[in-house]
């Protein structure tokens, strides 16, 4: 899971095509619909703070979680400029503490799908209830099998954006059900030269019955899913389902 370094400072700019703010529109209607308007609000894999600054701007506290001190730097020059009062942490998913319970979760941009085992999956579940207030909400987001195997896996990527080009290799490894993507990024410098740097991510495919079954393991309350684009069932053609769970006790 050590990713996201010298990509960070070009993340934003070659992630330009993430709808953020219809994601943000859609969890707030969600928190909103489940009497949820104000309070403490955790973003598991925050990233670079897009989002967590969005629901910021809605009136919402929010703690940021990311393992990349990298991409937390780029979170916090955006603090900056905003003035949001977010609580940033350095933290990895799978053993993070917080000060306090939250009444609610996010965990969204296929985040989840960098924990690469089933046992690791309901271990993160199990800190989420932990740390939830009662009946708070887990929403989560997650990319599939299919996506991952028949859509982007064994494809090659490659974008010229002037300042900032990459090439982007997929490789499915369908007996770990993982894939594999090798990046490389020329950013240029204030010389006109271009620097090359590399990294490899691995991301873990999903179905549905697996995110349940790691959910209901981890004592939550399944409440349901739906597809992402087509916002109806989650089918097999589905390349990003949505997931919503509830807090249910502490063990």
């Amino acid at each position: 899971m050590d990713s996201y370094t010298d990509f960070a400072e070009v993340y934003d700019m070659l992630m330009d095509d993430v709808p953020y703010r219809d994601w943000a529109e859609r969890i707030i209607r969600i928190l909103h619909e489940n009497g949820i308007h104000d309070g403490l609000i955790l973003d598991l894999g925050c990233g670079t703070g897009t989002l967590t600054e969005l629901l910021a701007e809605a009136g919402y506290d929010m703690i940021g979680v990311d393992l990349s001190p990298e991409m937390l730097d780029v979170a916090n020059a955006k603090k900056v400029e905003s003035g949001h009062d977010i609580l940033y942490l350095c933290q990895d998913m799978r053993e993070f503490e917080l000060y306090g319970t939250v009444r609610a979760v996010i965990c969204v941009c296929d985040s989840i799908n960098y924990i690469l085992n089933e046992e690791e999956l309901t271990q993160v579940f199990r800190l989420v209830n932990n740390y939830l207030d009662p009946e708070g909400l887990l929403i989560l987001d997650f990319n599939t099998v299919h996506k991952y195997r028949d859509v982007i896996g064994n494809t090659v990527i490659a974008e010229d954006r002037g300042e900032c080009s990459f090439i982007w290799e997929n490789t499915w490894q369908e007996e770990e059900q993982i894939n594999e993507y090798d990046l490389v990024v020329y950013v240029q410098e204030e010389d006109g030269r271009y620097r090359r740097f590399d990294e490899t991510h691995l991301q873990r495919g999903y179905i549905e019955a697996q995110m349940q079954k790691a959910i209901t393991d981890a004592g939550m309350v399944y409440l349901g899913s739906s597809d992402a684009e087509a916002d109806g069932p989650i089918t097999e053609k589905t390349e990003r389902g949505w997931i919503l769970a509830k807090e249910h006790g502490k063990a």
